[in-house]
C-alpha cells in the first residue's frame, strides 16, 4: 500500500534569501547544508537540517515564479509541507482516486535530488502539499 512516510521538509517563502539565511542560521544555531537554484521553478533555495527535519528557504529568481506570486499575495511565510514517499507515481494515483487535485500530471525534478508533485491547496485546507521521492 502506498503511503506518505514522514515530513520531508517545510518550505518557507522569503523575499531576501541572504537575509533569511542569516536569520535561520541564528534561529537554528546551524549553517545550511545546501544551496541550490531550481531553474525550472525560478527559485533559489537554501536547506537547513534539524535532526531529521529539513527547512527549505525559497526566494523567487523571476517575478513570474510561484514564489513571487505567493509573496505578493500572502507575504513571506510557510509555502508548503513536503512528504517523503516511496513511490510517487502510486501516491499520485492514490490521491487522484481519492479526489485530490494535483498540480502536475507527472512528477518533475525538484531540489535536493527529488522527484516532486504538488497537491492543490484547495484540496488540502489551504495548504500546498508536495510529494517527494528520492531520485534513485
Amino acid at each position: 500500500m502506498s503511503m506518505m512516510n514522514n515530513v520531508e521538509h517545510i518550505g518557507i517563502a522569503v523575499a531576501d534569501l541572504v537575509a533569511a539565511e542569516v536569520v535561520y542560521s541564528a534561529l537554528l544555531n546551524s549553517e545550511p547544508y545546501k544551496r541550490e537554484a531550481v531553474e525550472s521553478e525560478h527559485v533559489a533555495t537554501v536547506f537547513f537540517k534539524v535532526n531529521q527535519t529539513k527547512i527549505e528557504l525559497l526566494e523567487a529568481t523571476s517575478p513570474d515564479s510561484a514564489i513571487a506570486r505567493f509573496i505578493e499575495k500572502k507575504g513571506e511565510g510557510i509555502h508548503h509541507i513536503a512528504f517523503e514517499v516511496e513511490d510517487i507515481l502510486a501516491e499520485m494515483e492514490r490521491l487522484r482516486n481519492a479526489g485530490f487535485t494535483l498540480l502536475n500530471e507527472v512528477p518533475k525534478p525538484g531540489a535536493d535530488n527529488k522527484l516532486v508533485c504538488f497537491v492543490h491547496p484547495r484540496s488540502a485546507n489551504g495548504v500546498l502539499i508536495e510529494l517527494c521521492q528520492e531520485i534513485r
